[in-house]
């Protein structure tokens, strides 16, 4: 599978010269996946997908243009690249388009240091089916449950690869397994419902199915009875399930993109305070079995590990080659395509610093308040950060929790949530961002 895919792109390459491009690169994306829905025991849903897809940019002079199939015959090709040129020629011109130089790229790397795919055989479907009903089973056999709205079990197998015409080319496979759980508890307008899942590279490292099930139920039932919050000024736990939201949007606002069209939050924070004291934020494209890690970005560069915030001090941004051109700086190797899309900024795998405390420390902390488990919605003001979220979890009284709330907006501005957050111990190292639970205080809720 990854010759025939170095085989299309170095197609591609070609045919976009012949069609006369000044330059190119292309991408080529194959794989296979399957998923099996699971309800009251039976099979409901099956479905698997085959396919490979191919995508081609070309330059003519500082001109672009980006086109794509998944159709892959030679006569395909060709159209594609005349298609391309015709469309790169009418297009704008943009000083900052182009490929990297030979000596920006990747030399060399270790696809099999990153685990990025499990060579352990394909599940069938038959034991996908099992993996579901048995979580399935796991949540009924949970009193306070009625139903389960959803069991699910799916697994990937994909494989990229990447060519230019600036010399660069490589590629490597990724592996997926994945089981997702929805309980319900109550009836009518007192229905709740809660979920649990995990996906992993290696399907040995996947959460039992009981495990899965048992979680979605525990949580659900946290939810019954639940009224609207006081409104008022009080401090907000965001639980470890939601709190890489908060961190999401620091991201966003410090991607190349945002910060050259100058709307973002945090255009003039470089080098200032976003986070507390003591506080980092790492990026590690190169850690074992996580889905972030790559060997090199969408334009051949390679990635490395860089501190995106040290110190609680904002050390630079999530660049791919264009917005540094824009900026003046260099790129990060943080550019990430599709087949159908030039590249854009994007980040890889992001570690926060965890506190000492564990989340039921800083419940107790909290004195009166709003551990935050599920939210809804979003309105972020991208020049200013304002920030509101509906919301909905446990009400904490006295450092204890007292009842499920639901229907409640917190709102605040994001510069000062993120400068005074303090962090619990409790992240999932293996996730693509490895946040713990997140204490605010200060945030307005609106509720009853």
């Amino acid at each position: 599978m990854q010759h025939d895919l170095e085989t299309l792109t170095q197609a591609l390459l070609s045919a976009a010269e012949k069609a006369g491009a000044d330059s190119a690169d292309a991408i080529a994306l194959s794989g296979a996946s399957v998923s099996i829905d699971v309800r009251g025991g039976t099979l409901e849903q099956a479905e698997r997908s085959e396919g490979t897809d191919i995508g081609l940019r070309v330059f003519v002079g500082k001109r672009q243009a980006n086109v794509s199939a998944s159709e892959t015959s030679d006569q395909t090709i060709a159209e594609m690249a005349e298609r391309a040129v015709l469309m790169a020629r009418e297009a704008p011109e943009d000083p900052y388009a182009g490929l990297a130089d030979p000596d920006q790229l990747a030399k060399s790397w270790d696809v099999a240091a990153l685990e990025l795919a499990d060579d352990t055989a394909e599940p069938s479907p038959a034991e996908l089916q099992e993996d579901a009903r048995r979580a399935e089973a796991a949540a009924l056999g949970v009193q306070g449950i009625s139903q389960v709205q959803a069991a699910s079990a799916s697994y990937s197998d994909r494989s990229i690869h990447l060519a230019a015409s600036n010399g660069f080319s490589g590629g490597y496979r990724r592996t997926d397994r994945a089981l997702y759980c929805v309980a319900i508890a109550g009836s009518g307008t007192e229905m709740e419902r809660d979920h649990d899942g995990d996906s992993r590279i290696f399907q040995s490292d996947l959460r039992s199915p009981e495990d899965i099930g048992k979680s979605a139920a525990e949580r659900t039932l946290t939810r019954l009875g639940a009224t609207k919050p006081p409104t008022g000024s009080y401090p907000v736990l965001f639980d470890e399930r939601i709190s890489s939201s908060l961190i999401g949007h620091l991201l966003a606002a410090i991607n190349g993109s945002a910060i050259a069209r100058g709307s973002s939050w945090l255009r003039d924070a470089m080098g200032e305070a976003v986070l507390p004291d003591g506080i980092d934020l790492i990026e590690n494209p190169h850690r074992p079995r996580a889905p972030g890690s790559r060997p090199f970005d969408a334009e051949g560069l390679p990635t490395r590990q860089r501190d995106i915030v040290k110190d609680g001090i904002l050390q630079g941004w999530t660049l791919d080659l264009a917005s540094a051109r824009k900026l003046g700086l260099q790129s990060t190797a943080n550019a990430g395509r599709g087949t159908g899309s030039a590249p854009s900024p994007t980040t890889w795998n992001v570690a926060l610093s965890q506190g000492t405390q564990s989340r039921e420390d800083l419940i107790r902390d909290m004195g009166t308040g709003l551990l935050v488990t599920s939210m809804i919605g979003s309105t972020i003001n991208p020049n200013t950060g304002d920030y509101s979220r509906g919301a909905s979890g446990l009400w904490i009284e006295n450092g204890e929790i007292a009842g499920a709330v639901n229907e409640c907006t917190v709102a605040g501005n994001l510069c000062e949530m993120l400068r005074t957050l303090r962090p619990a111990n409790d992240a999932r190292p293996w996730l693509s961002r490895v946040v713990p639970s997140l204490l605010v205080e200060g945030l307005t809720l609106a509720g009853s």
